[in-house]
């Protein structure tokens, strides 16, 4: 990517979080800006689940699909708005509902692995939508309360694009009607970490967001994983 974008003066690299990914990269992201180790980031969220979906499995291979995202983190000079603050979280206990067997270290790429249809992603349906509903839902109050933000100031939650069941349960859990979630899932699927930076650019595309809009950014993932953004829309 840093070849192909011409940016010969960056260094760069590669951070896995499964679903939260972006979320977490953004993170780094800020860091790297706040701490003035970089002045511009590029944050890059894709992923292409095709290569580790069983198209014979219909309970994961119509939920998955490829997408990328891209980032611009920088410096803004009104420090009311732009990435306010953040909240992550990790329980490794569900590890075994959400994964992919083998392929890594636990489990080398073999002939028997391959044969056994191993290296396909695996998951625990019910497990998975009960934790993303309370783990989304979690972080986003969380950061809510922490930046003393109700809800009602909210204006939107970009929420990583799970399922659909999943969004919306997380919005009632949270007493926010579904017109103030962007949702896009419909057109692409579950992209894993490209699904917050697609929806936050078609937001922006469509003018839904204006200078100082409170908004939070929403994930969960493999892990498990989870995280939240809290920020004021910065562009004008």
């Amino acid at each position: 990517m840093q070849r192909k974008v011409g940016a010969v003066h960056a260094w760069g690299f590669d951070l896995a979080g499964a679903c939260s990914g972006f979320v977490y990269g953004l993170v780094v992201a800020t860091k790297l800006v706040e701490s003035g180790a970089a002045r511009r980031v590029l944050l890059c969220g894709a992923d292409r689940m095709s290569s580790v979906v069983d198209p014979e499995d219909r309970a994961t291979a119509v939920l998955f699909g490829d997408g990328a995202g891209t980032v611009l983190v920088e410096p803004v000079e009104d420090e009311s708005v732009g990435i306010l603050d953040h909240v992550c979280h990790m329980d490794g206990e569900g590890e075994a509902s959400l994964y992919i067997p083998a392929g890594g270290s636990v489990e080398p790429a073999s002939a028997d692995s391959v044969a056994k249809r191993l290296h396909f992603v695996a998951q625990d349906g019910p497990a998975v939508f009960k934790a993303a509903v309370v783990g989304m839902a979690e972080v986003t109050e969380e950061i809510l309360k922490r930046n003393e933000v109700t809800v009602t100031d909210l204006a939107w939650l970009v929420p990583h694009q799970a399922n659909g069941r999943i969004i919306e349960a997380v919005a009632r859990r949270l007493g926010l009607g579904l017109d103030r979630v962007i949702i896009n899932l419909d057109r692409y699927g579950n992209t894993v970490g490209a699904t917050i930076p697609i929806a936050l650019s078609e937001g922006h595309a469509q003018g839904r967001f204006t200078h100082g809009d409170r908004l939070v950014l929403s994930a969960f993932g493999a892990g498990f994983t989870a995280g939240s953004v809290y920020l004021r829309w910065a562009i004008a």
